[in-house]
Order: structure tokens, then sequence, then C-alpha cells
């Protein structure tokens, strides 16, 4: 078969500029650290490649709005924390003030400790978390929760139990704020006021409100019974406001007991999608450097090759 010095030059430079590709292409790899540098490297690799980054960015988006939930969940821990010893140290003080030894004056100092805890306790209950929206609206992130004007100054007549009302009413509304901690769960992340403050009726704003007028009224012996009747009446209604308060930061803790759960998992998750990725796409240089010099190796060769059969001439044999 006859060869035309055409198809030999055609033929040459084509196996040369295909080792140059190749070595080009090795050149790449190595720089980058990359396998894939173009899905046409590998189209099944990028493919499950990029299946592999978007789980990862999702597990990502998810580990962030656990953080979110734990900023808001550890919020109301700590609200909540501090409402639980207001509440004991009220009971103490309640406890104080049944003592028949105690003068008016006495438990009028009383008064004035509960009215300044009353306070407290409206302070919490209209806390504000990092992002300044009211800790316990519900939806109504922008309006008080609890908002009113008491009247702790009215004595009781004597002989009258008295009733209790509150002037705290609650503003807010009873909406979870649900967030999608992962790929099948949900979780609240805030609480109510009503079923912190005025749970199952149980109202402790009103409790101390009107125990403070209680204690501001002079005792006699007409309403010695009133008297002791309302204060035990007031212990009873703060032990059940503690307990319900405790029944609520246990749930709260167990939430973020799960959140830490899933955060362990989101870690050793987002390990694993990188263990992939890395299989996927990252570059054995070993092989790739073993590559790159025998590339070289042979587009020398090939080059020398083709500069010694183009430079043959009929003339160099006569």
């Amino acid at each position: 078969m006859r060869i035309s010095t055409n198809t030999i030059y055609q033929s040459g430079i084509s196996k040369i500029s295909q080792l140059q590709s190749e070595q080009v292409k090795l050149q790449q790899q190595i720089s980058t650290g990359r396998r894939i540098a173009s899905p046409s490297d590998d189209p099944v690799g990028s493919a499950r490649a990029l299946e592999v980054s978007h789980a990862q960015s999702i597990n990502a988006k998810f580990a962030d709005t656990r953080q979110t939930a734990q900023l808001k969940l550890n919020t109301i821990e700590s609200n909540l924390t501090s409402l639980t010893s207001m509440m004991i140290s009220t009971q103490s003080s309640l406890v104080a003030a049944g003592n028949a030894t105690f003068s008016d004056q006495e438990r009028q100092f009383i008064a004035t400790e509960l009215s300044g805890t009353l306070e407290a306790m409206i302070g919490l209950a209209n806390t504000k978390d990092a992002a300044g929206n009211y800790l316990y609206a519900g939806f109504k992130t922008n309006t008080p929760p609890f908002d009113g004007t008491k009247n702790l100054a009215a004595p009781i007549p004597p002989a009258v139990t008295p009733t209790i009302v509150s002037s705290y009413n609650f503003k807010g509304d009873g909406n979870q704020q649900l967030l999608q901690v992962d790929t099948e769960r949900q979780m609240a992340v805030n609480v109510t006021g009503n079923n912190v403050f005025q749970a199952g009726g149980n109202d402790i704003f009103a409790t101390i409100s009107n125990l403070v007028t209680l204690l501001n009224t002079p005792l006699t012996a007409a309403n010695q019974a009133d008297f002791s009747a309302g204060i035990a009446a007031g212990i009873g209604s703060m032990q059940t406001g503690l307990d319900n308060v405790l029944n609520v930061r246990a749930a709260v803790g167990s939430k973020l007991n799960e959140l830490d759960t899933l955060d362990t998992a989101g870690t050793d998750r987002d390990l694993q999608y990188s263990k992939s990725l890395s299989e996927l796409q990252d570059l054995d240089y070993a092989s790739a450097l073993s590559d790159l010099s025998r590339n070289q190796t042979i587009m020398e060769a090939a080059q020398k090759s083709f500069v010694a059969t183009t430079s043959l001439s009929l003339f160099d044999f006569i």
C-alpha cells in the first residue's frame, strides 16, 4: 500500500497533538488536585459528585437551622431558669408570711418584695430574643405577650376570700414556630406565654398580685381565717405554676438533647459526603505523576520519530 507524504505528516501531527492534549490535561489535574476537571472527563463520576455535593449542601443548611433552634431554645431555657428561681423564692416568702408572729409591717415588707418579683416576672414574660422578637408571643413577635394595668393597693375586705383576676392578659397567640432541623424532623422552637405563666387557668401573675394585696391588708381577728386560706391558696398556686414551668423546661431540655444528637449525626454525614467526593474527584498524585512522565517520554520519542521520518528523501538513497 502506498502512503502519501501528506498522510505521514497528518498522522504524525495528530499523534503528537493527542499526546500534548493528554499532557496538558495531566498537568491541569496535578495543579488543581482534581481528577475531574470537566463533566466530559467522567460523565458518570461527575453526575454522582453533583448528587453528593447537593446532599452535602442540604446537610449544611440543616446544621445552620439547628444552630438557630439551639439559640432560641437556650434563650427560653435561660429565661425559665430565672423564672424557676423567682417562683421558689416566692414560695419561701409566702411560708414566712404565714408566721403568726409577723407584724403588719413585716408582711408589708414581703408584699413589697413580691411586688418587685411580679414586675421581674412580667419582664421575663416580655423578653425578646436575639433577633428582637418577643419570646413568648407565638407568631405575634412584635407584640408584647403580656400587658395590663395592675392595682396592688386596694385592700381585701375583711372576711372575703380574694378572687384571683389577672389584669395581665395574654396578647400573643398559641402558634408554634416550626423549624426543619433534619430531613424528617420539624421542631417547635418556641413556647407561648399562656402555657408558661397561665397554664390550665393557674395564673401566677394574678396569684402574686392578689397575694400582694392580701399582705398589705392589716390582719385582724375577723380576717385571720381568710388570710390563712389566701396564703395557703397562694402557696398551692405557686407550686402548681412551678411544676408547670419545670415540665416546660424538661421539654425544652429534651429538644436540646435531640438537637445535639442530630448535630452528631449531621457531622458524621458531612464527613461521609466529603470522603465520597474525595474518592470521586480527588487525584491520585502518584498515578498522575507516573502518567505525566510516561507521556513525556512517549511524546519526545514521537517528536524525534516524526522529524526523522519527515526528513527522509529518495535522493538520500541515490
